[in-house]
């Protein structure tokens, strides 16, 4: 087992999708950093599996090649050209992906086991730069700052550590190898999910029930009726709302199925959600005749989803929070992982400027809150107005058979999945009015 430094100039905490990411652009800075994971890889995260096209733009700006490798993995990634939403009356929506990607002659998404997508993007950090089974156990407070600007130090040698010394870091315990052990650190970079000890400890993170949403997922086999473009699959069913119950068709004849609420619902309602998908696939006629010979393959496991219709602080002195440890779930799609990815890059384009200028202040650490918010903010804000969209069945059920009848508007929500711009029609109220008025 690889021994671990004393110091370094950035530390990772969490190795899925957000601190991989954070890493790997990290090393194409060649700034020397130290990523630590409590577990051992391939390992399982409960999870939708949905690879959106975010995640494709990411993995090509890091390397093109990455995305020509997972196609190739056929057996672990699965491509995906759509989606369908089906309203609470079953009316159903299937829209086409249109994204940049497709003009690369690669597949707007994936889907795929966060068995198989961690372990994958795990391999590529650099050996040196990993430690896995170390567990994070305690942080220090964030120290003064110390250096001066433009002392930052950036080692391009993998394992060969800072080129300075700073007082003032961060001290943080691991337990590593059977013992305690303390890594100093100038920035430390949460990135260990919902559960996230730099966001409570650092941040001040509380759950918040009001943005927050608790979901269940089983792998099945022999699940019927799939669209032939691998679409994924969104039932918003009327028992649920706001959320929704989820098919999505895998490799190997697999399907990740699932239900998701949000938390503030379930304990108003007193909804018992492994009852609400049992009912679901037992009851619904269309769902019923599609589960008819399909068989779980493991149980219903839960998981909870931090939502990004709230903005929590995503960084203080000397630390940064990166994917669901800074709450970037999408309110209405509960996408997660191209979120994360997109805050990876703006990290470590953050943290490159950081350490060439010497700062770590509270202040000057709020630039990246700013970065991220900028790329990501509008995406949420309209994902927050499509999930009280959902609170009203009715409204839900007329846009969705709306669209189902009018070509145009079909392109038009199609093109609002690469098109911001587009998106933010939703949230104009003058739209619904002009949906009334107009022509099927």
């Amino acid at each position: 087992m690889k021994s671990l430094p004393e110091r370094t100039d950035v530390l990772v905490v969490g190795a899925g999708p957000a601190g991989a990411t954070t890493s790997l652009f990290l090393e194409q800075k060649g700034i020397d950093h130290l990523v630590i994971d409590q577990s051992e890889f391939p390992r399982d995260k409960i999870c939708g599996d949905a690879l959106s096209g975010k995640v494709i733009d990411v993995l090509a700006r890091l390397d093109p090649r990455l995305v020509n490798e997972m196609e190739a993995l056929t057996g672990e990634f699965l491509s995906c050209y759509g989606i369908t939403f089906v309203a609470p009356n079953g009316t159903d929506l299937s829209i086409p992906f249109r994204t940049k990607v497709a003009d690369r002659l690669t597949a707007a998404g994936f889907i795929s086991p966060r068995l198989d997508f961690d372990a994958f993007l795990v391999s590529k950090i650099h050996p040196e730069r990993l430690r896995t089974s170390c567990k994070l156990i305690s942080l220090s407070k964030p120290g003064a700052i110390a250096s001066a600007p433009g002392t930052g130090s950036i080692a391009s040698a993998p394992g060969a550590g800072p080129a300075s010394t700073t007082a003032g870091e961060h001290q943080v315990t691991v337990e590593y190898q059977g013992e305690q052990r303390t890594i100093r650190a100038r920035y430390v970079v949460g990135c260990e999910g919902e559960r996230s000890l730099v966001a409570k400890e650092w941040a001040g993170y509380v759950k918040d029930k009001n943005h927050y949403c608790a979901a269940l997922r089983a792998y099945y086999t022999g699940v019927t009726g799939c669209h032939a473009d691998n679409y994924i699959e969104l039932h918003f069913l009327k028992d649920i709302l706001p959320g929704y119950l989820w098919i999505f068709p895998m490799s190997n004849g697999r399907f990740n199925v699932g239900i998701g609420m949000a938390s503030h619902r379930i304990a108003q309602r007193k909804v018992n959600l492994k009852a609400a998908f049992e009912k679901a696939i037992r009851e619904i006629p269309a769902l019923r005749e599609r589960f008819a010979q399909a068989q779980p393959l493991t149980p219903l496991q839960g998981w909870g989803l931090p939502l990004g219709s709230k903005r929590f602080p995503l960084s203080g002195e000397g630390f940064l929070l990166v994917g669901d440890s800074g709450s970037l779930i999408d309110p209405f799609t509960g996408e997660g992982i191209g979120n994360a990815m997109k805050a990876g890059y703006h990290a470590a384009e953050h943290l490159a400027l950081s350490l060439q200028n010497g700062r770590r202040d509270a202040a000057w650490m709020r630039s990246y809150d700013q970065r991220v918010y900028r790329d990501l903010g509008g995406e949420l804000q309209i994902g927050k107005t499509l999930q009280k969209l959902t609170n009203y069945p009715r409204l839900f059920d007329f846009v969705v058979g709306k669209a189902a009848r009018n070509r145009e508007l079909r392109n038009l929500i199609s093109s609002m999945f690469d098109d911001i711009s587009l998106r933010n029609r939703l949230r104009n109220p003058f739209f619904y009015l002009r949906l009334l008025l107009s022509r099927d």
